[in-house]
């Protein structure tokens, strides 16, 4: 912040004028580039959908391409332009903005604009991130589901102007924080890795047994509740604050319960019980409403439960599960799934154990997007100060 206060107060000693965007450049409108149009080789092009999900503030290659015909009849950003996605379900995405910076045109979509203007690209990109911006733009937004914004509109909003020297310290100054903040990223997700593959290595070593212990069904170790499921359809549910559980866990909140007590919800059906992407086996304690698409077990200990929780969802179920378009755990294949029997004393300590890394894990990763949500915080907070000036006065 020191190093950006001496060009301000050498160049602009009294402030900074102010314009609108419409003065210092032009917006042109993207045309009809299609998904289906995309290509991984050709003519460089970018959708309006992938600035929301693969570009930053700036970009110097694009992720797709387009055949040189088709790039004949669109719309072309240069080197320095901003690209912007104009239409989005979410007003804070709304007109988000990267800085074309690649040695070549590049061929724009619709929903989208290209802005030439005479400004540094990046402190242009960086401005359209700005509380500033943000906040002039919210009032030119229309729309229901789909929300946008009009090139006309964007013109009106008004940008401080400094010295192109200023401009460029800016940049530099904040290309160092969103530095930093990825490498904080990338380390807080590493060592968030890491605890997890800890936990792997533990569960998969405790849940691990000889031959000298028991096995039982599942069906014989807890009693199935699913003949007291309801589904509700989303029309008639009333709303509330009881959860309402579905295949993968919560899928709403109701005024009414079913079950109350602890139980383990096993998934019925879905394309989670091949992917694992989320555990197909999860406790949950208290009020809830539990419809057709997760089984309903009541164990009699809470050491029995989480055992056979840890277990499912450690193990291979597609022995299991039938339905390649649907895959499905009935509740016959469910009571068969076989699970080491311990004594209830070697339970308890597996369960206390993997207690105790779950929580270290849970910890980790509720604090990784807090830590991150900081430092977010701290960023824009300087970049909202780079990025305000007085107004030089005539």
């Amino acid at each position: 912040m020191n190093r950006i206060g001496k060009p301000i107060r050498d160049l602009c000693p009294d402030g900074v004028e102010h314009q609108t965007l419409g003065q210092v450049g032009e917006f042109v409108r993207g045309t009809g580039l299609q998904k289906a149009d995309l290509r991984d080789e050709g003519f460089p092009a970018v959708h309006y959908g992938q600035i929301h999900t693969f570009y930053g503030v700036h970009a110097t290659e694009t992720k797709s391409f387009t055949d040189p015909e088709i790039a004949a009849k669109l719309r072309h950003a240069q080197p320095g332009d901003l690209l912007i996605a104009t239409t989005s379900e979410d007003d804070d995405a709304v007109a988000k903005a990267t800085a074309w910076l690649g040695d070549t045109s590049v061929a724009l979509s619709g929903d989208a604009y290209i802005y030439r203007h005479n400004l540094d690209p990046k402190y242009m990109a960086y401005f359209f991130q700005s509380t500033s911006f943000q906040d002039q733009k919210r009032r030119f937004i229309s729309g229901t589901k789909v929300r946008r914004v009009s090139g006309a509109s964007l013109e009106k909003i008004r940008i401080p102007v400094p010295p192109l020297e200023v401009q460029r310290e800016i940049v530099r100054v904040l290309d160092k924080f969103t530095q930093l903040e990825a490498e904080l990223e990338a380390e807080l997700e590493a060592e968030l890795g890491a605890r997890r593959a800890q936990h792997e290595h533990y569960r998969h070593a405790a849940l691990t047994f000889g031959s000298d212990v028991a096995i039982s069904k599942l069906g014989d170790l807890a009693k199935n509740l699913d003949s007291s499921r309801k589904p509700v359809t989303r029309d008639a549910r009333v709303p509330g604050e009881i959860p309402y559980y579905g295949a993968s866990g919560i899928v709403d909140y109701v005024s009414e319960h079913i079950f109350d007590g602890d139980y383990l919800l096993v998934s019925e059906d879905g394309a989670n019980l091949l992917a694992r992407s989320t555990p197909i086996a999860f406790s949950v304690s208290g009020k809830t409403w539990v419809n057709n698409h997760a089984h309903v077990l009541e164990f009699t200990t809470y050491a029995e439960r989480r055992f056979v929780e840890f277990y499912l969802n450690s193990i291979d179920l597609s022995p299991y599960i039938s339905g390649a378009a649907q895959p499905k755990l009935n509740k016959a294949n469910l009571n068969k799934i076989p699970i080491p029997n311990p004594p209830m004393a070697v339970k308890e300590q597996i369960v206390e154990v993997l207690d105790k890394f779950d929580a270290l894990v849970n910890d980790i990763s509720i604090g990784l997007p807090a830590e991150l949500a900081a430092r977010r915080k701290q960023y824009e907070h300087y970049r909202d100060r780079l990025l305000t000036f007085k107004e030089l006065t005539a």
